[in-house]
This record gives structure tokens, sequence and C-alpha cells, in this order.
């Protein structure tokens, strides 16, 4: 029966991660119909304005030709009448205001007339071209966007089924391990019930399950890890894709696209409000849309509308087998060096990672302005377009049949570009989730914080004949920099050699800058007033019970740490540093006095000379190594 609520349990752990995976599966095949979609539409949109842009071409060619020939009509009509006029004697005076407003009108008529001319010829060329061009490289941009976005697909995909993997090794393993500990605990049973004489036979019996009980559960373990890993990379990779990689893939295939339309609609705006300047109403709504385009809000629009298709699943949540409590990362003892090195190898791999991923991204900015800067382009201006007889021959410039002729290296290397960038930020994203990971599971088994132990290696190794050690201070600038480091979970001080008296302040420091004082604030009185005792055996028993009350983790690092100052101190002859210097130094971040300046003042020299002696009589006040285990510092 037992195996049957397993054997269901494993079912509905398998069933859910598949029946979230497949529903990704659909989501991520309806993206690509989305892609494919969004250029029909552009591709719709570009062949309808082009349309437009020749029809409205057509009419005002057509227009012009009208208005013209009115003009001649009515120019032959007033040079009939002058003459007329002449032949009869009749002079008429140049002054005359209705011949001056003849004129004018026909002048203005004739010059509305090679308006709409250029006007038409500007619509036949100078505005189609850029959207024929821009029809062609949308179309481009759309399929390597396409292209790009099933290569990420894959990868997350890819990235699941790892996960999903390592749950099922993880579900093996631990059943395997559940059955023999079930094995061991029914053979423990047994044993109580059976005679002397099968002792020896129960005895080896029991040892040989104890064996596979421990070997189960370490495999277990190591497939929990794997597993927790494998999640929590499987979720920031999800999570990279649709609120970073799908934005930036459209941003990809509108690249361009709204640029040109922009340009080419605010170029005929312009020449229509150099044609007609009274137009009103009409042309201030359609200036008002121009000049709303916006890319990243048409983006935005289409994630909203296909807000199902693009929105994040939810994250994967852990299934844990048969009743097992651990949900981290363990960092148990055999598992520590395993764990140790890979967090080294991951660190080092996300950093290089990282400043790759940040080339990629100044590159792929780069390479989108030459981009733009390439597709976009000047002739649309109409100040440098309009002439006096309209003639457009001067207005296809050698720049449009440069365009014509350029080779797609520009886009070309954009993609690759942007290809380089996204795939970098999804392994970085990845390799920082497992990073994380492991690295809160190092800090939690580490009992000795990195920086305590670092700095006091480096003083170990290369500052205990130096001088003035705690006591002269570093360079504040160098001091930042190894503390930033320590912070971005590095070790500096085991990369390259720094001053000594900056390592030394940095110990100071982390000591100094800690939430609560290693010596708690409520048993200072109680450290003070033994640290009168005149006697030394007795001050020794009664810091060392105060002390023992404290957490087991604390002891440690104090233990550690005063077994180091107690070494320092015995180089005095070189580096003047007497137990009571070092006390000087230490005392203030080391022990808490009373809130009121004044109180601090007059218990300073208390706690020096506390310090002072717990430095001297570290051996006898601090647990020894069988006492407590951790570790102890080492000359």
């Amino acid at each position: 029966m037992a195996s049957h609520v397993k054997l269901w349990r494993d079912r509905v752990g398998l069933v859910d991660y598949e029946t979230q995976i497949k529903e990704m599966r659909c989501q991520l095949v309806d993206q690509l119909k989305v892609f494919d979609l969004q250029l029909e539409q552009k591709s719709q949109q570009l062949q309808e304005l082009t349309d437009y842009l020749r029809r409205r071409s057509e009419i005002e060619s057509e227009y012009a030709r009208s208005l013209d020939k009115m003009a001649d009509r009515f120019t032959s009509r007033i040079k009939r009448l002058t003459l007329t006029s002449l032949r009869g004697l009749r002079k008429e005076s140049s002054s005359n205001t209705v011949a001056k407003v003849w004129v004018a009108l026909l002048s203005q008529t004739r010059q509305e007339s090679r308006d709409h001319n250029r006007l038409s010829e500007n619509c036949s060329s100078v505005l189609i071209q850029p959207l024929t061009q821009c029809l062609e490289y949308t179309q481009r941009l759309a399929k390597k966007s396409k292209d790009i976005c099933m290569q990420l697909q894959d990868g997350l995909l890819k990235v699941t089924m790892e996960m999903q993997t390592a749950w099922r090794t993880y579900y093996q393993y631990h059943s395997d391990y559940v059955s023999a500990d079930g094995k061991l605990k029914e053979a423990e049973k047994q044993e109580e019930k059976q005679k002397q004489s099968a002792a020896k036979k129960l005895e080896r019996l029991i040892e040989k399950r104890q064996e596979k009980v421990q070997e189960t559960y370490l495999k277990s373990s190591k497939a929990r890890n794997e597993y927790l890993i494998n999640l929590g990379a499987s979720n920031a990779t999800m999570k990279n894709f649709y609120l970073q990689d799908i934005s930036a893939l459209i941003d990809c295939a509108d690249a361009g696209y709204h640029l040109v339309l922009g340009k080419v609609m605010q170029a005929y705006l312009a020449y229509r409000w150099q044609d007609q300047q009274n137009l009103g109403k009409g042309l201030q709504q359609l200036q008002g849309i121009v000049s709303g385009l916006d890319q990243t809000r048409d983006r935005d629009a289409v994630l909203q509308e296909y807000f199902n298709t693009f929105c994040m699943p939810l994250c994967f949540s852990y299934h844990p087998h048969d009743g097992d409590q651990v949900s981290e990362v363990s960092f148990e003892c055999e598992l520590r060096c395993e764990l140790e090195t890979r967090f080294k190898q991951i660190q080092a791999r996300l950093k290089v990672v990282s400043e790759e991923t940040e080339e990629a991204h100044k590159n792929m900015l780069a390479a989108q302005s030459c981009l733009l800067e390439n597709i976009s382009d000047n002739d649309l201006d109409p100040s440098s377009s309009s002439s006096q007889d309209g003639s457009t021959e001067h207005l296809i410039k050698p720049s449009v049949a440069r365009r014509r002729t350029t080779p797609n290296e520009v886009e070309n290397g954009y993609i690759t570009k942007v290809k380089e960038y996204l795939v970098g930020r999804s392994l970085v994203s990845k390799l920082q989730a497992r990073h994380d990971q492991i690295k809160a599971a190092v800090e939690k088994g580490q009992q000795i914080p990195v920086v305590v132990q670092s700095c006091v290696c480096f003083i170990n190794l290369n500052g205990l004949h130096h001088e003035g050690i705690f006591r002269v201070p570093g360079s504040q600038m160098e001091i930042n920099t190894i503390r930033d480091a320590f912070e971005r979970g590095e070790d500096p001080l085991s990369e390259r050699a720094y001053d000594l008296d900056s390592v030394a302040g940095v110990l100071k420091l982390y000591f100094r800058t800690l939430e609560k004082p290693l010596f708690p604030t409520e048993s200072t009185s109680q450290l003070l007033e033994h640290a009168q005792i005149k006697d030394e055996a007795e001050r020794a028993a009664q810091l060392k019970t105060v002390i023992s009350s404290y957490p087991e983790p604390v002891v440690i690092v104090m233990r550690y740490l005063f077994a180091f100052l107690h070494h320092v101190s015995e180089y005095s002859d070189e580096n003047m540093m007497q137990p009571y210097n070092l006390a000087v130094c230490f005392g203030p971040s080391l022990v808490s006095g009373a809130q009121n300046d004044d109180d601090v003042v007059s218990l300073q020299p208390l706690i020096n000379a506390l310090v002072k002696n717990i430095i001297v009589q570290q051996e006898n006040i601090f647990p020894s190594q069988s006492e407590l285990k951790g570790p102890v510092y080492e000359k």
C-alpha cells in the first residue's frame, strides 16, 4: 500500500512538471505565431502606405495640371484684353488694383500648381523609396529575430528538461534511501527479537545496511542539490526570457521600422505644411499621431494585447520526495569540498561571462546606432528639397543610391550583436542563480567569516614582523576596494598582494561595522567586573564562565581572533604591538559600553584592560577544540 502511495505522489509531481512544461511549449509556439503576425501587419501597413502615396501622387499631379491649365487660360485672356486696350488707345494704369489682384491671383495659382506637382513627385519617389527599403529589411530582421527567439526557446526548454531530469534522479535516489533506511530499521527490530546465537550475523547485516543507508543518503543529498540548483537555474532562465529577452527580440524585429515610418510621415507632413499652411485641423490631428510614434509603447501594446502568450508562467515549485524536509542546498561535510570547488568555478565563469555580456551590450548599442544611422537619411528634409521650378531631380541624392547598393554587413552585424547579448544575458542569469544558491549554502556553513580568515592568514604569512600592525592606518581607497571585493563574494587577498596596514584596516573595519558587537552588550558590565579580579586564575575562570554562555558560533570566532592576536603579541619586540596596544586597537570594535558619551570615555580604559586580559589568557578563557568543535587558529 505504501509503495502505491509513493508511486502516486511521484506521478503527481511528474504530471505537474509535464503539464507546466507542455503549457509553456504551447505558449512558445504561440509566441512564434505572434512574431509572424506582427511581420504580416507591418508588411501590410508599409504596402498600404506605399499604395496611398502612389494614388496621392496621381491625384496631386492631376490637380496640378488642372491648376496650370486654368492659369494659362486666364493669362491668355488677360493678354488678349491688354492687346485690345492698346488698339483702342486705352492705356491700362500699372497701378490698377484689379490687375494687380489678377496678377497676384494667377501667380499664386501657378505657385500652388508647382507645390502640388512637387508633392506629387515627392510622393511617387522620395517618400516611397524608404518604405520599399524598410519593407525589405523589416522582413529580414523579423526572420532573424524569430530565429534567435527559437534558439532562446530551445535553451529554455533544455534547462527545464535538465531540471526535470535532475528531479527524476533525485526522486530515484531518495526512494533508494528511504527503502534502505526501512530495511535497516527492520533489521534492528529483528535484532531485538533474535536470540544470542544469531546476534553476530544480525550485527553484520545491520552494519551492511547502515553502509547502504549512508551511501544512498549521500546520493540522495547530491541529487537533491543538483535538482535544487537546476530548479533555480530554470526559473532564472525563464524569468530572463519572459521579462527581458522577449522585449529585446521585439525591439530587434522593429529596429528601424518606426524610425523610417516616422521620418516618411514627418516629411510628408512637412511638404503638406509647405504647400497648404491653412490645411487646419486635419493635418494637426495627423501631426499629433505621427509625433506620437513610439516603438517602446507599440512593443508594450503588443505584449499587453497578447498577454496570455507573453506573460511569464508561474515559477517552478519545489516538490520534495516522500516527506523530505530539506528545501535548500545542503553543505554537509561530505558535500563541502564539491560545492566549494563548484562555487569557485561558477564564480570565475560568472565574472568572465558578465564582463563579456556587458561588452556585448555596449557593442549591441553601438551596432544599433550604426544601423539606425544607416537606415535614417536626411533626404526627406523639405528645407533642402525646395526649389522654384519644382524639380525633384536633385532630391535623388547619392546617399539614396548608396543605400540601395550597401551590403547587409551593418544589419547582419547588429543581429549578431543582439544574439550575443541575449545569449550571454541568459547565461548570466542562469549562472547567477546557481552562484547565489551555492553561495548561500557556503556562507551558512562557514564558521569563520571569509574576510576574517583571509585577513588573518594574510597577516600571519606577511605581517607578524611589521612594525605598528593594526596601529598604523592603511589607504582608505585600498581598504574600500578590498571590502567591496569581499562583499561580492570574492577573496581578493588570494589573488594579489595588498599593503599590510590596509589589510589590517579591513579586519578592524569588519568588526567595527557589525550590526551587534562581538561581545554582547548585555554582558559588558559583568565582563568589566570580572576583569578587575586580581587573581589571574580566578579572573580567567570567571571570564570563561561568561563567554561560555555565548552562542557557539560567536565563541568559535572569538577563540580564533584572540588566538591570532596573542600570536601577534608574541612578536612585540619587532612589531611594537604588546597585548595592551592590540587591546587599544580592537577594544572599541569588540566591546560596546554605555550609550552616554561620557560613560564611553570613562569605560574605555576598563574595556582596553578587559581585551588585554583576554588576549594574554586566551588559552585559559576559551574552550579547547575538544570542548567545542570548530576551526582554531594555527600559527
